[in-house]
């Protein structure tokens, strides 16, 4: 007999020797998901099987051109680095809900912040470059700022600055240098302890000497590798990507950027400083424009005004691809990087292959469709779970 006339399997007890209702085999509140539907919710699952179908597409089309070949993999390899700096700060930005549209801007404008005073002021170009990250995440600071304060949308504020700053880019290379670019930085990077070391030129230049002088690259006729070492950009997009992932999956802050992008009145509500994580994201895209124009400076040795022209676009771009979505609240920093990969490739790539490189730009568009649109399905079957 049971308690109160209901019937309990026997083989579970209460205290008073009573059967005891045994736990549901199953709870329709839970679903089970399968490994692949598992996979497939990453934000960065498109943009990782974009990037070997990518490779694949080229292994079989330039495969014999010396794409893959040392010299040929750290050309894709720079050019996807200097985008994945960018990308990297532009989709924390955008996962909190927000844009940042002076990106490119910045790059031209921080660039003239280094060679400016090095160049005319003497300063010493440790110094210049100290001072054009000052100058560079200070103005990142301004945007945000201005965004929060006047709760305006930041494609409005950050656009204002895309032109403000372009403008001033233009005016004081032409006030200081009588035309739109400034020389003569190579030279002191490279005579500066601080610039030389962080900034200019490669890393582990021993290491691929020995490499071409044991078959694997190609060693010049002067005693040098054709290809002398890593490019200091990829060291830094690789650090700096390690970094802000780690961040956004394992800290209290990417938990914060993500409730800010999703929502940003409820993460109010529960305590998130809404506002200082969203301005610290505005700093953190003014560095990486910094960073990318600093390096670029140090390599090419001058600053240009028309430098950075579009990268905000490409940045925003790439972190899409990577899975990042327009509305916030989802993305990936490693997806982003991957999504900076695949621009890499292509770009390079197709300069390898009998393709026309006008085709670069409609397939950028068609890749920014793809995933859209996937992400877009993503984020459906997240919601429904």
């Amino acid at each position: 007999m049971g308690v109160a006339g209901k019937h309990f399997p026997p083989h579970v007890k209460t205290n008073t020797g009573e059967a005891a209702p045994s736990l549901p085999d199953s709870d329709e509140r839970l679903r089970k998901e399968s490994r692949f539907g598992h996979v497939l919710n990453r934000p960065e699952f498109a943009a990782i099987s974009g990037a070997v179908l990518v490779f694949l597409v080229f292994a079989l089309t330039a495969g014999g051109s010396g794409m893959f070949n040392l010299d040929g993999v750290m050309n894709w390899s720079q050019v996807s680095a200097y985008l994945g700096i960018l990308a990297v700060g532009a989709c924390l930005l955008m996962i909190a809900g927000e844009f940042d549209l002076s990106i490119g801007s910045m790059i031209g404008f921080a660039g003239m912040m280094v060679a400016i005073p090095s160049v005319y002021f003497h300063w010493p170009i440790s110094l210049a470059i100290l001072f054009a990250f000052a100058g560079s995440m200070l103005l990142g600071a301004l945007n945000g700022y201005l965004v929060m304060r006047t709760r305006l949308p930041s494609f409005i504020v950050t656009l204002a600055f895309l032109f403000i700053l372009r403008g001033l880019t233009l005016a004081l290379s032409i006030m200081f240098a009588d035309r739109t670019i400034v020389s003569g930085v190579g030279d002191l990077a490279q005579n500066d302890w601080f610039a030389n070391t962080l900034f200019h030129g490669v890393a582990l230049n021993g290491l691929f000497t020995m490499l071409a002088r044991h078959g694997i690259g190609t060693m010049l006729d002067n005693g040098h590798a054709l290809v002398p070492g890593i490019p200091k950009v990829i060291l830094w997009w690789l650090g700096l990507a390690a970094v802000c992932a780690f961040v956004l999956a394992k800290t209290r802050a990417g938990n914060w950027i993500l409730a800010v992008g999703g929502d940003a009145n409820a993460a109010k509500n529960v305590g998130v400083p809404v506002r200082r994580v969203k301005i610290s994201l505005f700093v953190l895209t003014a560095f990486c424009s910094c960073l990318f124009a600093v390096l670029q400076v140090c390599d090419i040795g001058s600053a240009a005004a028309d430098r950075g022209l579009q990268k905000e676009f490409e940045a925003i771009i790439a972190a899409v691809i990577g899975g990042t979505l327009l509305t916030g609240g989802y993305g990936s920093v490693v997806g982003a990087c991957f999504g900076a990969l695949i621009f890499g490739v292509v770009q390079i790539g197709i300069t390898y292959t009998n393709v026309s490189s006008d085709w670069f730009r409609v397939f950028l568009g068609v890749m920014l469709l793809i995933a859209v649109l996937f992400n877009h399905y993503v984020r459906r079957r997240v919601s429904q779970a």
